[in-house]
């Protein structure tokens, strides 16, 4: 009886204390930002007591029954749990960011997609990435972090133009993909990286939806907005940095200089120059001279955001400051933006949205990239020249036969250049989300892009001793441009489930799009006190006889309709259709409307009944199939147009008048792209590996080439006249593109983040319909044929001209070997021997041929991402293997300095198989060859950063929820052989592409920054 009583009052006790509650409260952040997140779901685990956080983050959650759990949970995060074994506890809970769930779904155009089920080729670039890698234009990002996309400078110096290339060049035309932002047409090298949320390049046929404007591939760019019931959030990012150049070359210096060309001169049977040579020493290193070191860089980002529950706002400004490594305060790049984005739950059924930016940048330039340029004149001008004479003028460049009229002190022409550039734009959007029914959504958007920009630049009054460059009448040319585009988009979603297991998503819309503007130039002579001070031609006062000003007017538009179907069966088995119709003022009659379809399939296989648990988590298999539209190519070309210059006499008096321009063609049609792509994605050991192939096949059909070569007695050479634009082609690109990817967290202290990327690819024409088989285009030294083509059965742009067969060592070897005298010269002993491609016993311009492709065979990014505590370490890079190189940067002049592979040259038999001799006399030697055409594949080092973030419990104390501090160097180093500033530039032309005239290498950055939270 008495255990009974013990029992009795044991439960009785044991009841007491299960009643107990305990009481808990705190703030909830996201971890490593220390941000507050409100609207966390706060439950006891296996009841359905719970609350949420407010506003601050902030939580109280009382009569929790001891030993229970409480479950900490929010979209977008990894649940916590929290054991409660007392009362009253002020608990500081910080959630971890899931990638998972982060990037679950992704835009696909005109809507969005789980990524489980997007079944196109699609890559994703976050803001983190964007955040390490610190680019000054958006492009820069791109490069080694998605496969199937390659990026090239075409210079170095601020603000130059990056040419992307998705999965090859396909045309002879624009190869450029179409930016979409936040649904409307932009341009991404204008936009602050900081503004961005993600980057999604649509690469196959699941760009079909854009039609016309799809066929390079579609960059979808989502800015960032603000998240509801959050407080305000204050980001301040600031970088401050220096740069310097990556490369220089190896030159002869002033002794080495002297004593070659005195062997020159002796070769060709002159007297030398140089009859002493002693106390020459080093002389002048003209690549010292113009390239700076320590030139500052500096950029400033400030950003607000927040929401309630039913508005969000953010609103962004950033300050970028860049001058370039050559010439001071002559060249340089300042760019302001101020972003404005807006979200309104105006009822329960209309949603409203708007996002305005607005972008000034102010550029200066030099004379870059080409025959004459500064990197040019530094290259050529000899070592043994002095900066300045005895006067502390610039020293003059001596107009001898050796050294031509081209090459001038660029000093001299860095002091001499004057030019300004002023653009300033706005562009935006404003949309409408209506849910008629339910299910049904109506949504609407107007897109708007205007801009103005200003040019001005002078030449001033100057002799460089008789050079090209030399101005006899100083001049100020002026330019004014304004360009205005909208886009006006109506489409329904409509989403519906059948039966549980049929779910269908249907959208239909209507896009209007135009395009118009206008732009003057003109030319005022005589500028006042012949100073830039006074260039402006309100000032000038002299006139010409010849016309000084021009102008333009254009005006385009575009009516597309659209559909798509997707349809997935339980989740596992996905389809969709599209169809998109365009009509073009691009083409004339008959041939304004295409209409381009494209299909897309997928299977996740490791959905089915089958499959079981596996080594791999999640499997998919997608294929697409679709034709894309391409009408971008100068307007109206299907009709004439008086946009030349012509000379008539009107009663023995000469006068300018007008007349055709560009020879027309009416039976002009859509470009097509025809897109293949079979891919599979893996998840493996627990969705730590991920792994995505897919081959990809791209024939661009009806190729729209501008300029396409005609006979003279048309006028195609008259001022102002142009070739026509003919569809004259087809061009296959193919291969195959591999990623895999490895992210683990290791500890609560350590993570690693691996990732690598490759893309194979093979470019070959099929056909070119000009009548003479071939495309040529590019140049090469002064007065040579062209040296790239575009022909059948070989790469776009391929090199071609005449393959050498090493050196000749003595007369023996010259006399059994085929003549070379049609190439403009007798061979002599220790000139470079040319093979008899064609075998007929002769060297003449039959035997030239394939010498080399511009295009990569491979390109590769690899990059690592690893955290321990409060320290953070990143390194990106990125490598391009069989891309050749045309080596095109130094002049042939006998006189004009050389780099210092030419100490290797032949100076008698068996010295030298592959440099030739040195000679003033007439040779062979310099007509286009394989001995000019190099290697550049490379592996750079992109960027590596390394940072620390302060505790927050230090910051919290002055009101900072994140403080970090980072260092990083931006193009640390490149490994290459080959022997120009920069293998990775190029000047973007597909045929011409990949000739180097002395590309402004791009610099590298030291860089100190700072990312305040508030």
């Amino acid at each position: 009886m008495k255990s009974n009583y013990l029992l009795i009052l044991f439960l009785f006790i044991s009841t007491l204390g299960f009643s107990q509650g305990y009481d808990i409260g705190g703030i909830v952040k996201e971890k490593g930002t220390g941000l507050p997140i409100p609207g966390v779901n706060i439950q006891i685990r296996n009841t359905a007591k719970g609350v949420a956080s407010d506003l601050d983050g902030g939580f109280i959650l009382k009569g929790i029954p001891a030993g229970s759990s409480v479950v900490f949970s929010y979209i977008g995060y990894k649940n916590f749990e929290y054991k409660v074994n007392s009362s009253n506890v002020k608990l500081s809970i910080a959630l971890e960011e899931d990638a998972k769930s982060l990037n679950e779904v992704v835009v696909i155009g005109y809507g969005s997609q789980k990524k489980r089920e997007v079944t196109g080729a699609v890559s994703v670039i976050d803001s983190k990435a964007l955040e390490i890698l610190k680019p000054v234009k958006i492009e820069q990002a791109l490069q080694g972090t998605v496969s199937g996309v390659n990026v090239t400078s075409q210079s170095g110096s601020p603000g130059a133009a990056l040419d992307i290339r998705i999965r090859g060049i396909a045309t002879n035309g624009t190869n450029g993909p179409t930016t979409i932002i936040d649904g409307y047409v932009g341009e991404l090298g204008l936009l602050n990286p900081n503004d961005i949320e993600s980057i999604t390049v649509l690469k196959d046929a699941q760009a079909a939806i854009y039609g016309t404007i799809g066929a390079n591939g579609v960059i979808l760019i989502t800015t960032k907005s603000g998240k509801k019931n959050s407080k305000s959030k204050i980001v301040y990012n600031t970088y401050t940095g220096f740069q310097e150049t990556s490369n220089k070359l190896n030159l002869l210096n002033a002794t080495e200089y002297a004593l070659l060309l005195n062997e020159s001169y002796a070769n060709g049977g002159k007297t030398l120059p140089y009859t002493n040579v002693t106390g020459l020493g080093k002389g002048t290193n003209w690549q010292n001279e113009v390239f700076d070191g320590g030139v500052p860089i500096i950029n400033h980002d400030l950003s607000i955001s927040g929401g309630s529950d039913k508005v969000t706002y953010a609103v962004s400004g950033s300050h970028l400051d860049q001058e370039g490594i050559i010439g001071g305060n002559k060249s340089g790049f300042l760019r302001n933006t101020a972003r404005v984005s807006l979200t309104a739950d105006v009822s329960e059924k209309l949603k409203l949205k708007t996002n305005v930016i607005y972008t000034y940048f102010n550029r200066k330039t030099l004379n870059e990239n080409g025959l004459g340029s500064v990197l040019f004149n530094a290259l050529n001008t000899p070592a043994t020249l002095s900066p300045y004479d005895a006067n502390g003028e610039y020293t003059l460049v001596p107009s001898t036969a050796g050294l031509g009229t081209e090459i001038i002190n660029p000093l001299a022409q860095i002091e001499n250049t004057y030019n300004d550039y002023n653009f300033k734009k706005l562009n935006g959007n404003f949309g409408l989300e209506y849910k008629l029914f339910d299910g049904f959504v109506l949504s609407s958007s107007m897109g708007f892009n205007t801009s103005n920009s200003k040019s001005r630049d002078f030449a001033k009054q100057i002799s460089y001793g008789g050079k090209v460059f030399d101005v006899t009448r100083s001049t100020v040319n002026q330019g004014a441009v304004n360009d205005n585009n909208y886009s006006f988009d109506v489409f329904g979603t409509y989403t519906k489930t059948v039966a549980n297991d049929h779910n269908f998503v249907a959208t239909v819309g209507n896009t209007i799009f135009k395009e118009w503007g206008n732009g003057l130039y003109a030319t005022g002579f005589d500028v006042p006190n012949n100073s830039w001070d006074y260039a402006d031609i309100s000032l000038t006062t002299g006139i010409s006889d010849a016309k000084s000003n021009s102008s333009y007017s254009y005006d385009e538009r575009r009516l597309s309709y659209f559909g798509r179907l997707q349809y997935d069966f339980k989740g596992k088995y996905l389809f969709s259709a599209m169809l998109r119709r365009d009509a073009s003022t691009k083409f004339g009659p008959g041939n304004k409307v295409g209409y381009f379809p494209s299909f897309t399939t997928g299977w996740i296989i490791s959905d089915e009944g089958f499959y079981g648990e596996k080594l791999v988590n999640f499997m998919k298999l997608r294929a697409s199939y679709g034709t894309l539209g391409n009408d971008q190519i100068p307007n109206n070309g299907y009709i004439s147009q008086l946009g030349g210059e012509a000379t008539y006499v009107f009663d023995g008096t000469l006068v300018n008048g007008t007349a055709t321009g560009q020879i027309p063609n009416p039976d002009l049609k859509w470009e097509e792209a025809r897109k293949f792509d079979i891919g599979l994605d893996l998840k493996l050991f627990d969705s730590k590996v991920s792994i995505v192939t897919d081959y990809f096949s791209d024939t661009r059909k009806d190729l729209l080439i501008p300029n396409i070569p005609v006979s003279g007695i048309t006028g195609v050479y008259a001022p102002g006249a142009s070739a026509p634009t003919v569809n004259a082609g087809t061009v296959k690109n193919s291969g195959i593109e591999f990623a895999i990817d490895y992210k683990n967290k290791f500890s609560e202290n350590f993570s690693l983040s691996l990732g690598y990327n490759v893309t194979f690819l093979e470019n070959k024409v099929l056909e070119v319909n000009n009548g003479t088989g071939f495309i040529e285009g590019g140049s090469f030294g002064v007065g040579q044929p062209a040296p790239s083509r575009m022909e059948v059965g070989m790469p776009i742009g391929y090199f071609y001209g005449y393959k050498t067969d090493g050196v000749f060592q003595n007369q023996t070897e010259i006399n059994a070997h085929p003549s070379q005298i049609a190439l403009g010269a007798n061979a002599a002993p220790g000139d470079i021997r040319y093979a008899d491609v064609n075998g007929d016993g002769v060297i003449d311009t039959k035997d030239r041929t394939n010498l080399g492709n511009p295009i990569p065979k491979a390109t590769m990014g690899f990059n690592l991402q690893l955290s321990y505590k409060n320290l953070d370490f990143a390194v990106y890079t990125f490598a391009s293997v069989g891309n050749d190189m045309v080596r095109n940067y130094e002049r042939t002049l006998s006189d004009a300095n050389r780099l210092n592979y030419v100490l290797g040259r032949w100076t008698g038999e068996g010295t030298s198989f592959s440099t030739p001799r040195v000679t003033t006399g007439a040779s062979t030697n310099n007509v286009f060859s394989d001995y000019y055409v190099e290697d550049a594949s490379y592996l750079r080092i992109q960027n590596i950063q390394l940072g620390y973030t302060l505790n927050s419990t230090v910051t919290e104390k002055a009101g900072i929820t994140k403080l970090r501090l980072y260092t990083g160097v931006n193009n640390l180093y490149t490994f290459t052989k080959y022997r120009g500033f920069d293998p990775g530039a190029s000047n973007g032309a597909p045929i011409g592409g990949g000739i180097d005239y002395g590309f402004y290498p791009t610099p590298r950055t030291y860089l100190l920054g700072l990312n305040i939270n508030f």
